[in-house]
């Protein structure tokens, strides 16, 4: 997944986004979605800007974070490892919550 760290840059260099907004023309809900990373797409012509007002390269603002594994995992049990291990499902028969060892896979 690829992350703007517009938010991170500013910070470093103390600027607020308004000082931005006025030095570069780039409408200031544009640099909100930059800032707290909601772009869908990016521009090219706000990405130079934004590049060249802060003096930073593209790879430097846009970075990729790996995600992993994430969506592979079974999160019906816990690892072996785990601080809480799951001992027991939670099974509602319509009326009462019933209390039932996990079945082992």
């Amino acid at each position: 997944m690829i992350s703007c760290r517009l938010s991170t840059i500013l910070g470093a260099k103390r600027l607020k986004v308004s000082d931005v907004c006025r030095a570069t023309g780039i409408a200031r809900a544009t640099m909100d979605r930059y800032y707290y990373d909601k772009v869908n797409s990016f521009d090219r012509e706000v990405l130079s800007k934004l590049c060249d007002f802060l003096q930073v390269k593209p790879g430097d603002l846009l970075v990729v974070i790996e995600q992993g594994t994430l969506f592979e995992m079974d999160y019906g049990t816990a690892p072996p490892t785990s601080a809480y291990p799951v001992q027991k499902e939670t099974i509602f028969n319509g009326s009462s919550i019933l209390m039932e060892p996990a079945k082992k896979s």
